[in-house]
C-alpha cells in the first residue's frame, strides 16, 4: 500500500496495491524512509508527458530488509538498505559492463517503468514496502542518520557524479548554481573534496546558509557587478536549476576548457545559449544522470567517512500534497522525507477499502 496520482491533477491519495513475488534473486524491503524528489511532483503531474497512471513516485528509499531470494548473498533480514533511482537493467551492453546502468536503454525506473518481470508499472517509495533485485540494493553505512541518508539515493549522487567525472578537487574554483536539494548537497560534497566552494543564489537570504553548509563564497547571480567579478575563473559548474534561465551568464564564468553541468530537468528547454561563448574559450556544456550503482555505493562510504547527509525536514505522507506546494515555493531546507510509519495511519486500516487495482508492481 502507498499514496498514488491518479491523474495529473487530482492529489495524490490512499492506494492498496501488490509487490510482486519474490524471485531467487529479490530482497524485500520495509520501507522507512523516503525522500521527496521534484521529479516526483514532475511524474505526478505529467510534466514530462511520460506518466502511466496511477503513478506511486518515490526513488530516495531506506529501509529494512525482512526478506532475501534464496541466491542472495550479499544482504539479509535486519539489514538497512537502500534504494535509489533504478531497479534493473539488462546487465549486458556496454553501459552495463562499465557500471553505468543509468545510461542502459532497458533501465527500470523505481517507478512509472515497466518491470522485467512483469510488465507491469513499478511504484515507487511513498509506500510500505518494495521488492528490488539485490545488485540494486545499497548498503547504507550504519553510522549515517537513516533519515537523512535517504536523499543520498537521488540528490547525493546526481551531484556526486559529474563532481567525480569531472574530476572536482583542491586547488580548482568550484560554482554551485542552486541552493536546493540538489545544491546543498553539491556545496557540501565541494567542501569535502577541497575544492573552493562558490554559490550561485538568486536569494540574498540564503548566504548564511550556504555558508553554514560549506560555500567559501556566494554570489548574488542576479547582480551583473558580482557575476563580472569571476568571468572566466571557474574550471567547472554544476548547474542544479530545473527552470529554464539564462546559461550564457554561467559559461561566461568558465576558464578555458571549463565545464558546465546540468543536472536539473526542466518541464520547458533552456535558451540556447551562444555557440560564441563556449568556442573562444573552448568551454564545455554537459549533462549528467544519477549514477550507477557501484559509484552510488561509493557514495555513500564516502559519506560515512565524511559524515555527510542531507538536511531534511520530516512529514507524514498524509502531508504530502502541502509539500508538493512548499517545494515549488523553495519553501524547504533542503529536502522532505516521509516517515512511512505514517502510513499505518490511514483510515483503510481500519477496514475502509481505499482505491485499489489488479496490476502487481516491483
Amino acid at each position: 500500500m502507498g499514496y498514488a496520482a491518479f491523474d495529473p491533477k487530482s492529489p495524490l491519495s490512499f492506494f492498496r496495491f501488490q509487490r510482486r513475488d519474490l524471485q531467487p534473486h529479490d530482497v524485500q524491503i520495509d520501507i522507512q524512509y523516503c525522500g521527496v524528489c521534484h521529479s516526483d511532483l514532475h511524474q505526478a503531474r505529467n510534466e514530462w508527458s511520460n506518466t502511466t497512471y496511477p503513478v506511486v513516485p518515490g526513488h530516495e528509499i531506506i529501509g529494512k530488509v525482512v526478506a532475501v531470494g534464496s541466491e542472495v548473498t550479499k544482504f539479509k533480514p535486519g539489514d538497512t538498505a537502500g534504494v535509489g533511482c533504478l531497479v534493473d537493467s539488462c546487465k549486458d551492453c556496454s553501459e552495463c559492463q562499465a557500471d553505468l546502468e543509468q545510461y542502459c536503454d532497458y533501465a527500470v525506473y523505481t517507478y512509472n517503468s515497466a518491470d522485467r518481470y512483469t510488465g507491469k508499472s513499478t511504484y515507487g517509495g511513498y509506500s510500505n514496502n518494495i521488492v528490488v533485485r539485490d545488485d540494486f540494493v545499497l548498503h547504507i553505512p550504519e553510522n549515517l542518520d537513516p533519515a537523512a541518508t535517504a536523499p543520498l539515493l537521488c540528490a547525493g549522487i546526481t551531484t556526486y557524479s559529474p563532481m567525480r567525472h569531472w574530476k572536482v578537487s583542491r586547488g580548482q574554483k568550484f560554482g554551485v548554481v542552486g541552493l536546493g536539494g540538489l545544491g546543498h548537497m553539491a556545496v557540501k560534497f565541494g567542501r569535502a573534496f577541497g575544492a573552493h566552494t562558490v554559490l550561485f543564489t538568486t536569494s540574498p537570504n540564503k548566504v548564511e546558509d550556504a555558508k553554514r553548509l560549506g560555500a567559501d563564497e556566494v554570489i548574488i547571480s542576479k547582480e551583473p557587478e558580482q557575476m563580472r567579478q569571476h568571468a572566466a575563473s571557474f574550471d567547472f559548474i554544476l548547474n542544479t536549476v530545473a527552470a529554464p534561465h539564462d546559461l550564457d551568464q554561467y559559461l561566461s564564468l568558465l576558464k578555458r576548457d571549463g565545464s558546465m553541468c546540468l543536472v536539473g530537468v526542466p518541464d520547458h528547454p533552456h535558451p540556447s545559449p551562444s555557440v560564441g561563448n563556449l568556442i573562444f574559450k573552448r568551454r564545455k556544456l554537459g549533462g549528467s544522470l544519477i549514477g550507477g550503482l557501484k559509484e552510488t555505493q561509493e557514495m555513500l562510504d564516502f559519506c560515512g567517512e565524511h559524515n555527510i547527509t542531507s538536511d531534511i525536514e520530516m512529514i507524514n505522507i498524509q502531508n504530502i500534497n502541502e509539500a508538493y506546494e512548499r517545494m515549488l515555493r523553495s519553501d524547504v531546507k533542503y529536502r522532505f522525507v516521509i516517515d512511512l510509519a505514517s502510513l499505518q495511519d490511514e483510515p483503510s486500516q481500519d477496514g475502509q477499502p481505499g482505491r485499489q487495482v489488479n496490476p502487481v508492481a516491483a
